[in-house]
């Protein structure tokens, strides 16, 4: 009998063997093996063992319209941090700038707005005409969130502004006698927290908080669990107090803290969740940390230090193994593999005689965006690096 001519649930399981160049080659023996050996089963295993390639530690996929083989291809120059880089977006005045990314769309706070960008299909690059501004805060926005149809944003005017991504009518909050540092929104759930030492719990139906949290510092980060029962402040740490905390959203009160042994200022900037059980933190005492909430709330279950003693301000991760963090001096964007204690790759993006920081950074399958006080940098992964033809 030929390879050929085994069932298909047998070719895969002796598939599941091989290497993503093995897998090359055997793709060229003929048009039949090249068909089947083109199925995202066959890269699936490949794929969920390598960096960034849309496949989550629980075996979704978050970029089902991209063929796995590709993803595979590129993911090999994140490991080896081959990528070209351009900065497509610069401005004069140095703002705070943050930014999220949804599918083909980049949303980029500058000053008081929020403006849309639209991302070139194949290129990557940012198209010049804006194709939507959002606009309502009387001060900077500081931070802002999407969901599906609203997009939420915080800023020094102490307000929150939620606009429909749908409509133009935005809708005000009031509530904060400072500057809001942080929001984040699910389900109809919105936190936020303040320079005000609170962290305020809201729902869309009404402009007023449902709850108020007095805290013993500047609230700094937040962020929400998958489940929607809690959810995790991060403060400035100035205080003999824990900079992390986790809250119930029914209650408003504190479930416990993490960590034991912060210094003093260490505080958080960035918190991720991954999984209702695990979330990453980082912020001025210069570590990446992985919380394990199942485990002892007192010692994080891994961490990673920045290895030029920067303090970080963001981070995001893959769902699996990568995290990509922006350090506080010259733009230094630096990749992670979770299963190494070293610093995969670095990128120094500003080249400017003032040190900038990465206020914000995002990715998506091939690119990452950075952005900096003047300009929002762009590393292009879809280099010719690995052959998988």
């Amino acid at each position: 009998m030929l390879l050929s001519q085994l069932p298909e649930d047998l070719l895969y399981y002796i598939l599941s063997y091989l290497d993503y160049r093995s897998l090359s080659r055997l793709s060229q023996v003929c048009r039949s093996f090249y068909r089947f050996v083109n199925r995202d089963a066959v890269w699936k295993k490949i794929a969920k063992a390598l960096l960034n390639t849309g496949i989550t530690r629980e075996g979704k996929d978050i970029y089902p319209l991209i063929r796995l083989k590709d993803r595979v291809k590129i993911a090999q120059n994140w490991y080896s941090g081959i990528c070209r880089r351009r900065i497509p977006l610069r401005w004069k005045t140095k703002l705070l700038p943050w930014l999220q990314l949804d599918g083909d769309t980049l949303f980029l706070s500058q000053a008081a707005d929020i403006k849309v960008y639209h991302i070139h299909k194949d290129s990557g690059r940012l198209q010049r005409s804006l194709f939507e501004v959002y606009s309502g805060h009387k001060g900077d926005v500081c931070r802002f969130v999407l969901t599906d149809s609203l997009l939420i944003s915080g800023g020094s005017d102490g307000k929150i502004v939620v606009h429909s991504r749908r409509s133009d009518v935005p809708v005000e909050f009031s509530g904060h006698n400072q500057e809001v540092n942080c929001v984040d929104a699910k389900d109809g759930l919105i936190i936020s927290g303040s320079r005000d030492r609170t962290a305020r719990i809201w729902s869309l139906t009404c402009t007023a908080p449902r709850d108020t949290i007095p805290m013993c510092d500047r609230v700094w980060s937040v962020a929400i669990n998958p489940t929607l029962s809690s959810f995790v402040t991060g403060t400035a740490c100035c205080e003999n107090f824990s900079p992390l905390c986790i809250w119930d959203v029914e209650r408003s009160i504190s479930l416990g803290t993490l960590g034991s042994d912060f210094r003093r200022g260490a505080g958080v900037l960035d918190i991720r969740f991954e999984s209702p059980f695990q979330l990453f933190t980082c912020g001025y005492d210069t570590f990446i940390r992985l919380w394990d909430l199942r485990l002892c709330p007192r010692k994080c279950a891994m961490e990673w230090e920045e290895p030029h003693d920067s303090a970080l301000y963001c981070i995001q991760t893959d769902g699996n193994h990568m995290i990509a963090s922006g350090s506080s001096y010259y733009g230094v964007v630096r990749l992670w593999d979770k299963r190494q204690t070293e610093c995969l790759q670095f990128f120094q993006l500003s080249s400017d005689p003032v040190s900038s920081p990465v206020y914000c950074l995002r990715f998506n399958s091939s690119h990452l965006y950075a952005a900096l006080a003047t300009a929002v940098h762009s590393l292009d992964f879809r280099q010719n690096g690995t052959q998988i033809r």
